[in-house]
């Protein structure tokens, strides 16, 4: 089961189709493989760029059983929903396929403080017993979550045991985060996304690691590693190395194409083919792609990485 020691890489996996649009179920046991291959100590499935919100509930626990079914690491289920029922069903078909915890975004309707700790409230309550990752993501949920906020939700919630930390800025909120547990509050676990574009410094401000898809999880894996063994100019070279590709993946509304072009590339899945609706990609756009995977694979040889 999840819990607060969680650290490491949980990728954030994409789900993979065929072109005519249809779940590739085989691609997701290549994803999988090639994921773990890279460094990744646990996965996350339908995330915001799982396009979790593209797929019927049946197509849903489709992935879940057959990401589990592949993998003995820890996995966490996205379960964010309109309604509470829906949620509570995803999250006992998760857990009961092996899942090891589950992942909850506010919904866009949250305005207030007391809205947001009464909503993670009952959240906590559909969810019973089974640990939960906060997802703080207010550039796409649209809600802002204080750190004192997360404070208190951390307190009354005791299954609330990782925060998925993607404010941005957001640099400010670790170092208050980390600054409340040294003096006394419960410590949960910070894993960070938004592409890896800050990993450097959420790492060295306190996080414990990444959950985000970047193409190039073993960036995330060397990173987080060598932060974690004091080398930080080496984590400072491998992450310069990576950022001009992070940066050009990073793009709205093109984000997830970028990504899963660059996967089918490296052979992680059979097809780059994003769910209807999603972005496409240009020729020039690819050409653009492929000339910054040339340039960073020159600059990791040059470092000695590999």
């Amino acid at each position: 089961m999840l819990d607060e020691t969680a650290s490491g890489v949980f990728t954030i996996a994409v789900t993979p189709f065929l072109p005519d649009g249809s779940l590739d179920l085989e691609s997701v046991d290549r994803m999988v493989d090639f994921y773990l291959e890279k460094g990744a100590t646990g996965l996350t499935v339908l995330g915001m760029m799982g396009e979790a919100g593209k797929l019927s509930a049946d197509e849903a626990v489709s992935v879940v059983k057959r990401v589990t079914a592949r993998t003995s690491v820890p996995v966490v289920v996205g379960v964010s929903a309109p309604g509470f029922a829906a949620m509570s069903s995803l999250t006992q078909e998760s857990m009961d396929a092996g899942a090891a915890g589950v992942m909850v975004a506010p919904p866009s309707n949250l305005k207030t403080d007391d809205q947001i700790i009464t909503y993670y409230h009952n959240a906590a309550e559909a969810l019973g017993d089974v640990p939960f990752v906060l997802q703080d993501f207010p550039l796409s949920t649209g809600v802002v979550i204080s750190s004192k906020v997360i404070l208190k939700i951390v307190e009354d919630c005791q299954t609330c045991v990782m925060l998925k930390h993607e404010d941005w800025p957001g640099l400010e909120k670790i170092t208050a985060l980390r600054a409340a547990s040294d003096q006394g509050a419960r410590r949960i676990s910070i894993l960070c996304g938004n592409g890896g574009l800050y990993l450097l410094e959420e790492m060295l401000r306190g996080a414990d690691g990444a959950m985000t898809g970047f193409a190039y999880p073993e960036m995330m894996a060397q990173v987080v590693q060598a932060c974690q063994q004091g080398e930080v100019e080496r984590a400072r070279d491998i992450f310069d190395a990576y950022m001009p590709l992070i940066r050009y993946e990073a793009q709205p509304g093109l984000g997830l194409a970028l990504r899963k072009t660059t996967l089918a590339k490296r052979g992680a899945i059979a097809h780059d083919t994003v769910r209807k609706p999603g972005g496409t990609l240009s020729k020039l756009a690819i050409q653009e792609l492929d000339a910054l995977v040339a340039r960073q694979e020159r600059r990791l040889s040059e470092l000695g990485i590999g």
